[in-house]
């Protein structure tokens, strides 16, 4: 039995960098006491990208409104938790006047890229699901 395979490779992959990339960020700034820009970004993107994947997988608890409504619930939901983060490390540290834009930017070209990926993923999955069910149904006939 193979555990990696043609279908899962990429993401494979992808998780043992984010691993590796995460665990070599968190032991250099345990050790140099303090955290430098490039690292902060790295841990930034981190958390977003857990935000972003956290508010697509809960569609399922919207399925009562349209899908253009749906994505844009779960966009405002994301755009918010981010402002609110944003305003909570402002008592903390001084966030740039272009900090709340920027965020959004940064948050929002590759969380449109990922719905749209997830959505159509979504898509050809219930098609491939409903064709299943079909042929299940034909073949009791």
């Amino acid at each position: 039995m193979k555990i990696i395979n043609k279908k899962n490779i990429v993401s494979v992959v992808c998780i043992t960098y984010t691993s590796i990339s995460i665990t070599l960020a968190v032991l250099e700034v345990i050790a140099k006491g303090k955290m430098n820009p490039t690292q902060l970004n790295m841990f930034l993107c981190l958390l977003l990208s857990i935000l972003g994947v956290l508010i697509l997988s809960q569609h399922y608890r919207l399925e009562r409104f349209s899908p253009l409504a749906m994505v844009i619930i779960q966009y405002v939901i994301a755009v918010a938790v981010i402002l609110i983060s944003l305003k909570a490390a402002s008592y903390i540290t001084d966030i740039h006047p272009d900090g709340y834009r920027d965020m959004i930017l940064s948050f929002s070209i590759p969380y449109f890229i990922g719905a749209v990926v997830y959505y159509i993923s979504l898509m050809l999955e219930v098609r491939k699901q409903n064709r299943i069910l079909e042929n299940i149904k034909k073949d009791r006939k």
